[in-house]
């Protein structure tokens, strides 16, 4: 079946994984990229892809509420998957309200666009979707036992946490009062390749390959569930295809690491690829001042998306981090735009 759909924040990290599954997968379908183009949005993501001719990159902003209403009109999309976002909690706790305008309200702007689009076709709501991806830190935090499922009540601690509550609930509320179908997944911790290296994982790689500091929160034994990125692509694929309309699902890696382990696994297997002397890396790790509201742990069930959809993850941690190191080994230069910010001079050579 023909079908066109909006991916928004598809330069990003998890977006552009996305976008890879559906263009490749999907040849018959058309996929729209929107992505603004900050400082994550990295369009070098998807070199592979873009001159596939069921793909089309468009450079703008979901806060620009006539802007998506133009993109809507002409494209006509009958699906919606939204990953575009602000997501590190260090920056939300800085700049509060760049999270406030992108996660609520671009979120409402995508929801109103879709709302008046569907609303004035044919065949209104029939084989439509509004896919919002959403995280695991709205749940709040967890004590030493025990795991997020989707009716665990949102509880969220930090900025960035409370702006992605708030879009879920204006999801939700556009479900239940305009019987927009509706769909959301809230996924913990991601790694992979592209990730952008202000996360923990892409941060230890290049500063281990640099032989810098390796800096730990705290005491470094905040717990946090780890999702390969391309199983949560691949996650995304099979709930927006089959997932049942107004529902929530989790998604999770069933991986539980605390930061410091997760952080010596990583010095070990670098140690092994880099050839250098056992237990080398360590040495880097730095502790560091914990930041403000930092939650203990996050662990999330997985089972409902396991029981109805058949969904789990095809890789254990350590070999996701090992197939996460060579990706970065491999793209040394992918790496280096993204340091010295040349990255974001792609969008001018290619587009313009």
């Amino acid at each position: 079946m023909n079908k066109t759909i909006i991916i928004t924040g598809g330069a990003g990290f998890i977006g552009s994984h996305v976008v890879r599954e559906f263009v490749k997968k999907y040849p018959q379908y058309k996929i729209i990229n929107l992505d603004a183009l900050t400082y994550a949005g990295n369009l070098e993501n998807l070199k592979d892809i873009e001159n596939e001719p069921n793909y089309l990159f468009i450079k703008a902003d979901i806060t620009d509420e006539m802007r998506m209403d133009e993109i809507f009109q002409k494209f006509r999309p009958d699906g919606v998957i939204h990953l575009a976002a602000e997501s590190h909690v260090d920056r939300s706790i800085s700049s509060p309200l760049e999270f406030v305008k992108t996660n609520v309200l671009g979120t409402v702007n995508l929801l109103n666009a879709a709302k008046r689009l569907w609303n004035e076709m044919e065949d209104g709501f029939n084989g439509k979707r509004f896919h919002h991806v959403s995280t695991d830190e709205v749940y709040g935090a967890l004590g030493e036992t025990g795991f997020f499922t989707e009716e665990t009540s949102y509880d969220p601690h930090s900025p960035y946490s409370a702006s992605k509550a708030s879009s879920d609930h204006f999801v939700r509320a556009y479900a239940d009062t305009y019987g927009l179908p509706i769909i959301l997944t809230n996924c913990s911790n991601n790694y992979g390749p592209n990730h952008f290296p202000e996360k923990l994982i892409p941060l230890c790689i290049h500063n281990i390959i640099n032989r810098k500091p390796l800096p730990i929160y705290g005491d470094g034994k905040y717990t946090r569930d780890w999702l390969y990125v391309i199983d949560h692509a691949k996650a995304i694929d099979l709930v927006f295809h089959e997932g049942r309309n107004g529902e929530n699902y989790n998604v999770g890696g069933f991986n539980e690491w605390q930061n410091i382990d997760l952080v010596k696994e990583l010095c070990r297997q670098m140690d092994e690829k880099l050839g250098r002397e056992k237990g080398e890396s360590e040495k880097l790790i730095t502790f560091v001042k914990d930041r403000p509201g930092h939650d203990l742990r996050y662990a999330i069930d997985a089972n409902k998306i396991h029981q109805e959809l058949g969904w789990s993850p095809s890789v254990t941690f350590e070999q996701g981090l090992g197939l996460t190191i060579d990706w970065y080994l491999e793209n040394q230069e992918w790496l280096n735009h993204v340091t010295s910010g040349d990255y974001q001079k792609y969008y001018d050579k290619q587009y313009n």
